[in-house]
Order: structure tokens, then C-alpha cells, then sequence
């Protein structure tokens, strides 16, 4: 039998068509096949910022003791072993290099083929480098620093045309003592060889990370409530034990809670902090942590807290959303989950409420799922308390909010896919919307 002649039209390589939108895209052409969303907007962005593709600009760059201080500032030390040996593999066959980089995109570490590194470093992929959007286009570390979740950026999805030889994987490793992003794993290689599974790969180093980093912290609170023991036994009044960060190592008297929400600017050298549900607390400095005890009418100043309330929510830093609350008794802060903080900035837009099917359809597009709204919603009462209303669902009419958004728009919770933020998003692009401001 005679093999068909017909001929057969085979799909052009990804990176080609990615060469192609990205070259019709930086002559300000709509190309034919648009690149994917997240790596569109990024691209739409530098344009706007007025980044050149073919040089960037200047990377910050750290000084070598500025790296080091940073590296044990960050805590990510203690986890770097763990990264080399699951992500420096001598099986995989793929020439790699591993970076991690703290939260504000500067390389701490770089290690991997030495050929392949010296070909990074001439791209400016080094140590001390800061490694962010702005300065050296779309990349693996600034996407995931911007988006807060594990990113690709393959070929000539980077902005920089010099960059087009790479693919670079990243994800982010959070600090469990705050919550907050601590850092970036990144594995970077030719693009020709880069296998699929590579994301995956970094994200679950970085949890991997993520659960030593807790080990450690949990270390720290035995060995401090074994100090605790002792003292609290003598104290005979209500009083409890915690880190530096807040978390609870021992208490008596009191109901266990496993985080105390610090004040916003910090403990600092004062004896008396007001603190949620607490009020009024003295706090004394302790071997690694406070001994805090509550004061006499604290119940008054949690009330006149809350009705003398200042309620800011900063959405400033896309990695980092985070609610603030000052009064007249004092004032503490609370990194927020996405949830909570799409929550918190449809009750701020929405001052005359919300009723459950209304957020449901806010946030999931869909009424039905208004039990997992109230379930949210509880949980986020736990900090807030009396200045959240239901009924509809809101912030008290006596509470001033305002919301402190991003430079850019498109920097507005940028993980959210929740229908009312992605409106809210184009109002703010096009002028026809505004945040509640102070």
C-alpha cells in the first residue's frame, strides 16, 4: 500500500509563535496568537512603564556584606540544604541553576553548572542581583513576587529579548512565624531542555521549605515555654508567653489563642500595648519572646476601640495585603489571606453592605455558595469583631475605612479571579472607579 502524499500541517514550535507575539507586540501590533494572560498583562505593563526590550534598565545590585546580612535576616539558610537536594538532582540530566531570592527579588544564592552560570552572569543573573519586573522585564522570580504563586516564564515569554534563551521556573516559600513572603526558589535553564514537571518541582521544594522553616519555629516555642514554666507558675494572674512574632508559647488563666495580632508599629520600648480581644496588656521582654498581661478594664478600651475605630486596608504590595486598625486605645495590624482580603475590599467599596448571596456572586460568580461566604466571613470576625456588621454584611457605619491600593492597577490583588475585583480592576484601568480613600 502506497503511503498517502497529502500533505500534513504540523502546529509551529511554542517558541516560535511566542517570538512572533512577542515581536508584534513590541511594535504595538495585536498579535495573532496572544501570548497567556498573565504574561500579556506583564508585557502591557512594562510597555506602559517604558522598559526597553532590547536593554531593561540598570539591575539594583547588593554589596557583598548587604547579601549576607540579608541571608540571615531571611531565616532561608536554614532551609537551603533542603532546596539542593531536591532540586539539584545530578539524575535529571537537565543543566539547571537554582536562585533563591529574598521578597524584594535580590539573588542571595546561585548555584548550579558552573558553565551555565557564566552564561548568567552575563545577562545579569548573579548574585546580589535584584531580579524584578520593572528592572529586568517579565521573569520567573518578578512574576511570582508580583502574583504571590508558583509562575513559568518560557522563552520568549521574558520581555528581554536577551532572555529568550532561558525558561525560568519560580515559587514562592512564605514565613510561617508572619505569614508573609520571605523569599523566592527559582530553577533556571536553556529553554531547548526544560522539562514540564520542573514547576511543579520548585513548588513543592518550596513547601518543603515552607515545613522546615515551621519545624524550627515550633522548635523555638518548646524551648521558650520551657523558659516560660517557671515564671508563669509564679505569677498569680491572668498572663501568657509569646514570640517575637506573636505566637503563643504558654498561657494561665487565660483562654489558649494560638496568635496574639501585634501592634502595628511594633512592640517598641513602651510596657503597655492595647491588643485585640485583650485590651490594655503589659508586656515585659522575655529570653526570646513577652511575657503580656492583661490590665484591669481592658473590656473599656476594647470598646471604645471599636467605636473610635480607623480601619485601612493596604493593598499596596500585591504579596502582602494586609488590614490596620487604630482608636484611641491603640492600634495593631494583621496579614490578611486573598480571601479575606477580597472580602475586605468589597465591605470597604460597598459601605451600605452585603448580603451573602450578593458577596457569593461577588467573589464565585455564583449566589448558591453563600455557606461558604458565611463561613469566611466568621473567620474574619475573629479579628475584627464588633466592626463587622451582618445583616447585610458590613464595616460599621462608625468606623473611617479607607484602602491604599497599588501604583498600578493591574497590581490589585492580581491572583484574584473573583468577578466584582476583576471589574473593580478595569474601573480603576479606565478612570470610572475609585478606592475609598482617608
Amino acid at each position: 500500500m502506497l503511503e498517502s502524499h497529502r500533505p500534513v500541517h504540523r502546529r509551529r514550535p511554542v517558541a516560535v509563535e511566542l517570538a512572533r507575539a512577542h515581536e508584534h507586540t513590541m511594535a504595538g501590533d495585536t498579535p495573532a496568537e496572544a501570548p497567556r494572560p498573565e504574561i500579556g498583562d506583564s508585557w502591557e505593563r512594562l510597555r506602559r512603564l517604558g522598559l526597553d526590550p532590547e536593554r531593561g534598565r540598570t539591575a539594583a545590585r547588593l554589596s557583598l556584606a548587604e547579601v549576607e546580612h540579608r541571608r540571615r535576616e531571611t531565616h532561608l539558610a536554614e532551609v537551603l540544604p533542603i532546596l539542593r537536594s531536591t532540586l539539584l538532582l545530578p539524575t535529571t540530566g537537565t543543566p539547571l541553576i537554582l536562585a533563591v531570592a529574598d521578597a524584594e527579588g535580590h539573588v542571595l544564592w546561585q548555584e548550579g553548572e558552573r558553565k551555565l552560570r557564566r552564561i548568567a552572569d552575563g545577562i545579569g543573573f548573579d548574585t546580589g542581583a535584584r531580579w524584578i519586573e520593572d528592572e529586568v522585564g517579565t521573569n520567573g522570580i518578578g512574576m511570582t513576587l508580583r502574583t504571590g504563586r508558583p509562575m513559568q516564564v518560557h522563552s520568549a515569554e521574558h520581555y528581554l529579548r536577551s532572555h529568550h534563551a532561558w525558561t525560568c521556573v519560580a515559587a514562592p516559600v512564605h514565613d510561617p512565624r508572619t505569614g508573609r513572603l520571605t523569599g523566592v526558589v527559582d530553577l533556571s535553564g536553556p529553554a531547548r531542555s526544560m522539562a514540564p514537571y520542573l514547576l511543579q518541582l520548585a513548588a513543592t521544594a518550596a513547601r518543603l521549605a515552607e515545613a522546615e522553616l515551621r519545624a524550627r519555629q515550633l522548635e523555638t516555642l518548646h524551648l521558650l515555654r520551657t523558659v516560660a514554666a517557671p515564671l508563669l507558675a509564679r505569677v498569680d494572674e491572668p498572663a501568657m508567653v509569646v514570640d517575637d512574632a506573636g505566637w503563643t508559647a504558654a498561657t494561665i488563666g487565660l483562654p489558649p489563642v494560638p496568635r496574639l495580632r501585634l501592634p502595628a508599629e511594633g512592640w517598641g520600648s513602651a510596657t503597655v500595648h492595647w491588643l485585640p480581644t485583650l485590651g490594655e496588656c503589659a508586656v515585659e521582654p522575655l529570653a526570646g519572646g513577652w511575657l503580656v498581661r492583661p490590665l484591669s478594664g481592658s473590656a473599656d478600651a476594647v470598646a471604645e476601640q471599636t467605636g473610635n475605630a480607623g480601619i485601612r486596608l493596604d493593598l499596596s504590595r500585591p504579596d502582602r495585603p494586609e488590614l490596620l486598625v487604630s482608636g484611641a486605645a491603640g492600634s495593631w495590624s494583621h496579614t490578611l489571606s486573598p480571601r479575606h482580603a477580597e472580602l475586605l475590599l468589597l465591605l470597604a467599596v460597598h459601605r451600605e453592605g452585603l448580603s451573602a448571596a450578593q458577596l457569593a456572586e461577588a467573589l464565585f460568580g455564583d449566589q448558591a455558595r453563600t455557606v461558604t461566604v458565611r463561613a469566611e466571613v466568621s473567620r474574619l470576625r475573629r479579628y475584627l469583631g464588633g466592626l463587622l456588621d451582618h445583616r447585610p454584611y458590613r464595616i460599621t457605619r462608625s468606623a473611617q475605612v479607607s484602602v491604599t491600593g497599588p501604583a498600578d492597577p493591574y497590581d490589585l490583588l492580581p491572583t484574584s479571579s473573583a468577578p466584582a475585583v476583576r471589574e473593580l480592576r478595569a474601573g480603576l484601568l479606565d478612570g470610572t472607579a475609585r478606592l475609598p480613600a482617608a
